[in-house]
């Protein structure tokens, strides 16, 4: 099992985006995080900074992690992939029609994978896959 420290899952991140911009070969999953990093340039100075692994972000602050946010986004193309939780690709692509932008449809997804990790860390309990696909299905509009 796959179990990477915080700081071994941000330098994937940092480590992805600099192959790609050197045009280095990446491995599938590497191009897949370099997609993703593509998609936010308002991450791009933080993930080209040698130090940016080590930044803390406190919620309390109001800052958003980035390396989370990269993370839950990773996490939803694997979901997606292999529709786990049943459902989920399928919901997924009602709200990408909705929107008719698969980022923004991401971002739906993303909200609630959230959403669903913090009820399981709260109630102690496993993630409640069934009301993650349907908390989609309703930010999608159905």
């Amino acid at each position: 099992m796959f179990d990477p420290s915080r700081d071994q899952a941000r330098q994937f991140f940092v480590d992805s985006w600099r192959k790609h911009q050197n045009r280095e070969v990446l491995t599938q999953l590497e191009i897949i995080a370099a997609d993703l990093v593509a998609h936010h340039p308002e991450y791009h100075a933080l993930i080209s900074d040698p130090d940016g692994v080590q930044k803390d972000f406190s919620p309390d602050d109001g800052q958003i992690n980035p390396f989370l946010h990269l993370s839950l986004h990773l996490a939803i193309e694997e979901q997606l992939s292999i529709n786990q939780p049943p459902g989920i690709r399928e919901a997924f692509e009602h709200a990408q029609a909705r929107h008719g932008d698969r980022h923004a449809a991401l971002h739906d997804v993303l909200e609630c994978l959230g959403e669903t990790i913090w009820r399981a860390q709260r109630d102690k309990a496993p993630l409640d896959g069934k009301a993650y696909v349907e908390c989609v299905w309703k930010r999608a509009g159905s």
